[in-house]
C-alpha cells in the first residue's frame, strides 16, 4: 500500500517534500523563500507549492493499475497530423515561420484511485530520466509525473543555464541536416531568450548538437549559459524564457500563433515546465514538460510531438511523435515496452497492443 494518494508531495533527484504550506500563481513568489515544486502549463498557468519539510528520501510507495488505462485517443489522428505539418510547411514557404513544433495530445480514461506516485515508480523502472518527478497536488487538479530528459532552466545564483533538445531518432545515424539545423535555430532562440536578461556578454553555447542516449531513442542537445543581471528574479526570466523555445518555435511569437490556430486542444502541463526552485539558496532546475503524464478530468494525458522545418516530410513527423510516445504508454498502460527500432502494429492513437 502506498501514502494516501491525496496527500500533497513532490519527489525530484532524491529529494522528497511533505508539509504543504502554500500555493501561488504568481512567479514572484519564487523569489520570496522557501522551497518550491512548480508546474506551470505550456499555455503559462503557474502553480507553485511551498512545502515545510524537505529531505533526502527516495520516491514514496504509489500505486498504479496499469490494466486501468483504458484505450488511448489521440487530439489529432495520421491525416490530421500531417496535414497540420503541410500547413506549416507552407507558412514557412510564405515567410512566416522557420520552425514550429506541432503536437498532439494522447487521452485515456483511468480507473478511480490512480495515484502518479505508482506510475512515477513505471517510468523511473522502465524510462529513467535526467529530470524525472512527481508533484501531486489534489485539490489544486495537478497530478504530474515526469520522465522529461530536457532541461529547460538550471540556476545556481545569478548563474543560468539551458539545454535545448532537437533531433530525434532512433540511433545517432537517423539524425541528419535537418536535424542538426534545427537545433541550432532552437539554440540561437534560447541565446536571445537569455539575453534579454543577462548581463552583456555573458551568454555562451559550451555545446553544441552533443548526441544525447536515451532509452529507446537519441536526441540532439545543446547547452547555452549565461549570468543574470543583478535585478532580474523570476517573473523577468519566465517571461523572457518561456515557454521553452524547443517546444514552440522559431520566431517564437509566429510558432506560438500557428501552435494555436492548429492544435485543437491545450497542451497543458505538456511543453510547459515541471521542477523546483529553492529561494533560499537561490538554486532550482525546472524541466521541459516533455515525457510528461498528468491526471485531469478523470483521465491520463500524454503528449507527443515534433519540430516542423522546410525539410520535414509529413510521414515521417508523424513516426517521430509515435517514437516519442510508444515506450512511455506501454510502461503506463501495461503493454510489453518494444525492442528498439521494431515498429509498432498499431498507432498510439489506438490500444498499444502486442
Amino acid at each position: 500500500m502506498g501514502w494516501p494518494s491525496d496527500e500533497p508531495l513532490a519527489w525530484f533527484g532524491g529529494r522528497l517534500a511533505t508539509g504543504l504550506e502554500e500555493v501561488s500563481h504568481d512567479p514572484a513568489a519564487l523569489d520570496s523563500g522557501g522551497w518550491w515544486a512548480v508546474v506551470a502549463t505550456f499555455e503559462g498557468e503557474l502553480t507553485a507549492a511551498r512545502f515545510s519539510d524537505v529531505r533526502d528520501a527516495p520516491l514514496p510507495p504509489g500505486e498504479w493499475h496499469a490494466d486501468q488505462v483504458g484505450d488511448w485517443t489521440s487530439s489529432l489522428d495520421q491525416e490530421a497530423y500531417e496535414s497540420v505539418v503541410a500547413h506549416v510547411r507552407d507558412e514557412i514557404a510564405a515567410g512566416e515561420v522557420y520552425q514550429a513544433n506541432v503536437c498532439r495530445v494522447l487521452s485515456a480514461s483511468c480507473g478511480a484511485g490512480a495515484d502518479v506516485v505508482g506510475l512515477a515508480h513505471l517510468l523511473a523502472a522502465g524510462n529513467p530520466a535526467p529530470y524525472a518527478g512527481v508533484v501531486r497536488l489534489p485539490s489544486h487538479d495537478v497530478q504530474v509525473a515526469t520522465a522529461s530528459p530536457e532541461l529547460f532552466l538550471r540556476r545556481d545564483g545569478d548563474r543560468v543555464s539551458s539545454g535545448p533538445i532537437k533531433g530525434t531518432g532512433r540511433t545517432a545515424e537517423d539524425l541528419g541536416e535537418k536535424d542538426r539545423a534545427e537545433n541550432v535555430m532552437i539554440t540561437d532562440l534560447v541565446r536571445n531568450d537569455l539575453g534579454a536578461v543577462a548581463a552583456t556578454g555573458s551568454v555562451e553555447v559550451p555545446d553544441l548538437c552533443a548526441v544525447e542516449v536515451h532509452p529507446g531513442l537519441v536526441h540532439l542537445v545543446s547547452t547555452v549559459t549565461a549570468r543574470l543581471r543583478p535585478e532580474v528574479g523570476w517573473a523577468a526570466l519566465l517571461a523572457s524564457t518561456f515557454p521553452p523555445g524547443s517546444v514552440s518555435g522559431a520566431p517564437k511569437s509566429s510558432a506560438l500563433r500557428i501552435i494555436r490556430e492548429v492544435e485543437p486542444v491545450a497542451r497543458g502541463p505538456y511543453c510547459g515546465a515541471v521542477g523546483w526552485v529553492d529561494a533560499d539558496q537561490r538554486q532550482a532546475v525546472l524541466a521541459v514538460g516533455i515525457r510528461t503524464f498528468w491526471l485531469a478530468g478523470g483521465a491520463l494525458h500524454f503528449g507527443t510531438g515534433a519540430g516542423i522545418t522546410w525539410g520535414s516530410d509529413p510521414a515521417r513527423e508523424w513516426e517521430e511523435t509515435e517514437l516519442k510516445a510508444r515506450r512511455l504508454l506501454g510502461i503506463a498502460g501495461g503493454a510489453p515496452t518494444r525492442p528498439l527500432g521494431v515498429p509498432t502494429p498499431t498507432p498510439v492513437s489506438g490500444r498499444i497492443v502486442t
